[in-house]
């Protein structure tokens, strides 16, 4: 991605997304800092930021985005409507957390087809387990394939090397390091 556009969403992610202090992780491990991604992803200016480092990256052969239920969602629909109005039709979908046991049931709510080959995204990771999974029900029950993790921040540092072990690239927008911290996988 350009230097520009990836400046930019740092310099976003620093004002709005990152806090310092005494936290506990979901984890349970502690940390002097925390990363609220949804401050930037759920706002017009960080969406656009993160729409502009994403398409950037995002293969051409890609028909749709989504990821685990509630940390993908704001990331997948913004970038897909964002694309949209630059001529890239993607769809996108949620992973629910759950089977839904009425309606039209399943994991998968929104515009996934089979076949699709699909960017499973989430706002920000530590360990990346959430994006696992996402892929997996993407895979299983979507009957589409999985073709990039993008996380809009990677604060572990260890998702790469898991995701390599299920073929999976891996493409953060941004590291903690570009934000100035350690990683804390």
């Amino acid at each position: 991605m350009t230097s520009s556009a990836h400046a930019a969403l740092v310099a976003h992610l620093l004002e709005y997304s990152v806090r310092t202090g005494d936290f506990t992780l979901k984890s349970g491990k502690k940390s002097h800092w925390f990363i609220d991604a949804k401050q930037t992803t759920c706002r017009a200016a960080g969406m656009l930021l993160v729409a502009d480092a994403a398409l950037e990256v995002i293969p051409a052969d890609v028909t749709a985005i989504g990821g685990l239920t509630m940390g993908a969602d704001a990331v997948a629909f913004g970038i897909a409507a964002i694309a949209a109005s630059r001529g890239r039709p993607l769809r996108s979908f949620s992973v629910r957390k759950e089977v839904k046991d009425h309606g039209g049931g399943g994991r998968i709510a929104g515009a996934l087809r089979p076949g699709d080959r699909v960017v499973i995204t989430e706002d920000a990771v530590t360990r990346g387990v959430s994006m696992l999974e996402a892929a997996q029900v993407v895979r299983t029950e979507g009957e589409a394939e999985a073709v990039l993790l993008l996380p809009v921040v990677d604060r572990g540092g260890t998702v790469e090397a898991m995701a390599a072990e299920y073929g999976l690239p891996l493409r953060a927008l941004v590291t903690a390091p570009d934000l100035g911290f350690p990683y804390e996988g």
